[in-house]
């Protein structure tokens, strides 16, 4: 038996799985107390699964939840201690509160005074922790001094299923993991003006905050900092935060504050009836689900077609596959739903098959329809 990654779906029978291109298992619909309207992913041979079955020496699976729209991308934000990254950040969070949400860290130390779990981390301890960490539940994660400090990946989605814009304030190591992992995020390196570690101790003393042994240390982990933003491929934008007020102009558009959001409510919030007993097959990038009985069990989809988008898929495994998109099937710009219109199948519920004698063909046979007696076959 593999090892499984992830959350798996609730159990259910008289669901459909088509395999798709890139190692996924796509699994959608079924019965459990009522019809299942939800999509998974069961990845089998996709990069993350090959990449832990050579961590883990043994064979791997990964389940993800599909979400329908398109999601807003996250924004992973770097820069050394005392380079004004929190207070660039503070005022982003500010100024656009409806539009930004930032991923709350988990860590292992004990809350000080006045914070709260859940609001400044979440408090956990190292045995769950680690636990976690090694169920690839975690973007990253780092031992600082002794206590362990990660990302969720349920912190960003958290924030990304609300809509908003996930800020993701974390240090360039923790960046590298999060740039291997499946998360199409955004990334920014903010840098001090040159000299570099000059301006960079000049701020941290002027802070009076911090001992002399910390203005170090600080100053040894920004020096390493800086070398490793020199990686062309691991930030998609360097700035300097001369002045900040120009600074804040340039995150902004980093942040895509000015170019309209792609998450589309209305979308994710539209879904086929859930339904169990349909049929489903590939053709291209689109998923064909024909027939079968509706939630409320008293409700024949007779003769129904809904088409599953997979196009612009992003994400997967130990996180979100986001971008699922269902198309009317009376829509005249689909050709496939053009067609279904058109020809109609007939009256299909459950227990009928469905097979592909060509790459543009399906022929569906048999049936119990609503009145038990559709024997023929329809193409």
């Amino acid at each position: 038996m593999p090892k499984v990654l992830g959350t798996p779906p609730s159990p259910r029978f008289a669901h459909s799985a088509v395999l798709l291109e890139g190692g996924r298992i796509l699994i959608y619909g079924g019965r459990a107390t009522t019809a299942k309207g939800d999509i998974w992913f069961l990845e089998v041979n996709t990069p993350f699964v090959r990449i832990q079955s050579k961590l883990l020496n043994m064979d791997v699976v990964a389940w993800s939840k599909g979400v329908t729209g398109n999601a807003p991308q996250p924004v992973v934000i770097c820069g050394p201690s005392g380079v004004g990254k929190g207070t660039l950040i503070g005022k982003l969070m500010k100024d656009f509160p409806d539009k930004f949400g930032f991923s709350v860290s988990h860590t292992t130390r004990s809350p000080r005074e006045k914070e709260q779990d859940g609001v400044h981390y979440h408090f956990t301890t190292r045995h769950i922790m680690e636990k976690e960490i090694m169920e690839r539940k975690f973007l990253e994660s780092a031992d600082v001094h002794g206590n362990l400090y990660g990302t969720s990946w349920a912190a960003v989605d958290a924030v990304t299923d609300s809509g908003k814009t996930c800020i993701l304030d974390i240090d360039v190591q923790g960046a590298q993991s999060v740039k291997k992992s499946s998360l199409d995020a955004v990334f920014v390196f903010i840098k001090p003006p040159y000299p570099e570690e000059e301006q960079l101790e000049k701020r941290l003393r002027g802070r009076g905050t911090e001992s002399e042994e910390q203005i170090q240390k600080r100053l040894r982990n920004a020096k390493a900092e800086l070398e490793r933003a020199k990686d062309a491929t691991l930030f998609d934008h360097i700035l300097v935060n001369a002045k900040l007020d120009e600074a804040y102009e340039s995150l902004k558009v980093c942040c895509h504050v000015y170019v309209s959001c792609n998450y589309d409510a209305a979308a994710n919030e539209f879904v086929q009836e859930a339904r169990s007993g349909h049929s489903a097959s590939l053709i291209g990038s689109k998923v064909l689900i024909c027939g079968g009985i509706t939630a409320s069990a008293s409700s024949i989809a007779l003769g129904d077609i809904a088409i599953l988008d997979l196009s612009n898929i992003s994400g997967g495994a130990p996180g979100t596959t986001r971008g699922l998109n269902w198309v009317l099937t009376n829509s005249k710009s689909n050709g496939i739903g053009n067609y279904c219109t058109q020809h109609p199948p007939g009256s299909l519920s459950q227990n009928h098959k469905l097979v592909s004698p060509s790459s543009s063909e399906r022929l569906v046979a048999g049936d119990l329809s609503s009145t038990r007696a559709a024997n023929g076959f329809t193409r």
